[in-house]
């Protein structure tokens, strides 16, 4: 009996977060994973393929733009498989592009940059539309510092401190390309404060909650409970003390990850 022809393909998709307990399947919850899969055994009438995700998002994280590689035992047209996807998957999913890479593509090595957004906003109690894509953080923050204190992660760093629950194997040195805060002017509604403020982060890979924990010590300094110096010295002698400060994750959003 010959062995059947496996393909491949890369599909790029988005989806707000909101209502999902992040990508990866788990029980008893709904996933952004497990709705795809569902829908993709609806269209092909079968579950003979696998689902291998770019990035694991938490909770009520959204994603811009994140990708999984599909593994089949047919030969899909991409167009056809796109409109398919999209006219049954919920409103909340939307497939971007699907392209046919070779065997040698692996969607965790080959995954060379991943940027990250968080919105959130000053002084304010938000209207509950806003809830899922940002913070609405009821104190005066002192944006002018926050932004000081972002520039402090680029560059190479021991983020040991800012690693939750870390494993024997977890590697804490991670280099950030870039980390800013900068007014908001990508993501608007009628709704949104009349001023709101991004942090945009960019790195090869990020540990679980890293961000959240870099986005929470931020808060504390806007609102004067932490000094640029306590920054500072998390960066410059880590230990497993992980910072206690996470950010809610509704604000967190996947913008892009780049392939080699």
């Amino acid at each position: 009996m010959s062995q059947q022809q496996k393909y491949f393909y890369l599909v790029k998709f988005q989806y707000l977060g909101f209502r999902y307990h992040g990508w990866q399947v788990q029980p008893n919850v709904k996933t952004v994973q497990k709705m795809v899969e569902k829908t993709l055994s609806f269209v092909f009438k079968h579950s003979n393929f696998k689902v291998l995700g770019a990035s694991r998002t938490d909770m009520m994280v959204s994603a811009q733009q994140s990708a999984f590689e599909l593994f089949v035992y047919e030969k899909l047209e991409e167009a056809v498989l796109t409109q398919k996807l999209n006219k049954s998957l919920p409103n909340d999913i939307r497939i971007i592009e699907i392209s046919e890479v070779d065997a040698s593509f692996n969607i965790i090595q080959n995954s060379s940059t991943k940027k990250y957004s968080y919105l959130f906003s000053s002084s304010e109690k938000i209207h509950p539309f806003c809830a899922p894509f940002m913070l609405g953080v009821l104190e005066e923050l002192d944006i002018e510092l926050m932004q000081k204190g972002a520039k402090l992660f680029e560059g190479l760093h021991n983020f040991q401190r800012y690693a939750y629950k870390p494993s024997e194997h977890t590697v804490f040195e991670r280099e950030i390309i870039s980390c800013e805060i900068i007014e908001n002017t990508t993501l608007v509604a009628n709704f949104f404060p009349k001023k709101t403020f991004m942090l945009k982060v960019e790195g090869a890979g990020f540990m679980r909650y890293q961000i959240r924990l870099m986005m929470g010590v931020l808060f504390q300094l806007g609102k004067g409970l932490v000094d640029i110096e306590f920054i500072k010295d998390t960066l410059a002698n880590p230990s497993s003390d992980t910072l206690k400060e996470l950010a809610p994750s509704s604000g967190l959003t996947l913008d892009s990850i780049t392939f080699d």
